[in-house]
């Protein structure tokens, strides 16, 4: 059995993040990963916002061109063009990102154990032993702290009895190349409940690749085969003749919230196995960022202190306020199945305030969490990370 201060479930995002974080202030973390490598079968379309890469570092080769410009699309093919002065949008390479985040990781000392499934976890004395198998060799480590980034189903988060995600988006997408992009980069939002119920069908396209996807609540709908019917009405405003598909992604997106229980005595969870994602735009990579930023505060300042009352701060109810109203326009996009009613509604979208509310839902600022409610301490603290 090894021993580890920190272990860490999943490699996404917010793993990369805790891991390269938590490495940096000295800790020794294990980080672990069904994958053997971290960009291999990405999930996410990567979509950054504005606030996340204003207020973090992060590699210029790893974002494609900036995005400006948002087009609202309605099932009978009306049109809402939305644009901001400021870059809005970025969207990330992020296999190129997750590998470089894991050799930062590995350079300050992080233990990576690739291609390995999470098992379990067990309680011996006072530390908490990860059940890990690679290939056919079963082995454990012996951990002070667990962390789940282990995904919307989180095993970690049963293991501590901690709270699960409920509620679920299905998304598909193809990343493409060889679409001619007619002007600036651009983003279309398609909403149509006959494609995505209760939720939309995009096409993000920053000049070099295009997304193209749909998501909506699984008991509804097809996939794949809302991602074919889709790409078959783009005909009329996309020239996809020449399209070249590189890669297909997948997954469920957790759209409930973030959890209340997101902490215990053994652990904690981020990014999506904490619900850390947007019940309206499903938008999930700025909050595992900040959600990873603060967990590794809280896992040093417990670790350092030998003292859990300094995981307080790490409060899902403390979070869930900011959700209250994305989580209301949840339940009217998830109430919504016929194509009049979105019609009806772009309508009036095209018209103050409703067009003003639209502007602000894709150009807003609003952040998780809200750091400016640290102690002078604490932020000093994370203006270090």
């Amino acid at each position: 059995m090894s021993t580890t201060d920190v272990l860490i479930i999943g490699a996404g995002l917010a793993g990369l993040r805790c891991a390269v974080l938590l490495s940096r202030a000295g800790l020794d973390v294990t980080l672990v990963d069904r994958k053997p490598t971290p960009s291999r079968r990405v999930h996410t379309t990567g979509i950054f916002v504005r606030k996340t890469f204003e207020d973090y570092s992060l590699p210029e080769d790893c974002l494609g061109d900036p995005v400006r410009h948002v087009q609202l699309v309605s099932p009978s093919g009306r049109c809402i063009p939305l644009e901001s002065p400021h870059a809005e949008f970025r969207v990330g390479r992020m296999g190129v990102l997750y590998e470089r985040w894991l050799e930062e990781a590995t350079r300050l000392g992080c233990h990576w154990i690739g291609g390995t499934r999470f098992l379990g976890l067990r309680s011996i004395d006072s530390r908490t032993v990860g059940v890990l198998q690679t290939g056919q060799q079963r082995h454990t480590v012996s951990a002070r702290f667990v962390i789940g980034a282990d995904g919307a189903r989180s095993r970690v988060a049963r293991d501590l009895g901690l709270d699960v995600n409920h509620r679920f988006l299905v998304g598909v997408e193809d990343v493409a190349v060889g679409i001619p992009l007619d002007g600036p980069p651009r983003f279309d939002c398609v909403l149509d409940p006959t494609i995505a119920p209760g939720y939309l069908a995009w096409v993000v396209h920053d000049g070099e690749e295009a997304h193209i996807g749909v998501a909506g609540e699984g008991k509804r709908y097809d996939p794949a085969a809302a991602l074919a019917a889709f790409r078959e009405s783009l005909a009329g405003r996309w020239n996809l003749s020449k399209m070249e598909v590189v890669e297909r992604r997948g997954g469920i997106i957790p759209v409930n919230g973030i959890l209340r229980r997101i902490v215990c005595p053994r652990g904690l969870l981020i990014g999506d196995a904490a619900g850390a994602v947007s019940p309206l735009t499903a938008g999930g990579l700025d909050p595992a960022i900040r959600l990873s930023t603060l967990a590794a505060r809280v896992t040093r300042q417990n670790l350092e202190s030998d003292d859990p009352a300094a995981l307080a701060a790490y409060d899902g109810n403390r979070f869930r306020p900011r959700f209250a109203s994305r989580l209301l326009m949840r339940n009217v996009l998830s109430a919504i199945s016929h194509r009049w009613v979105i019609d009806a509604g772009f309508m009036a979208m095209s018209r103050w305030p409703l067009r003003s509310l639209a502007w602000h839902v894709f150009f807003g600022r609003g952040s998780f969490p809200d750091v400016e409610t640290f102690s002078p301490e604490q932020e000093a603290w994370l203006r270090t990370v």
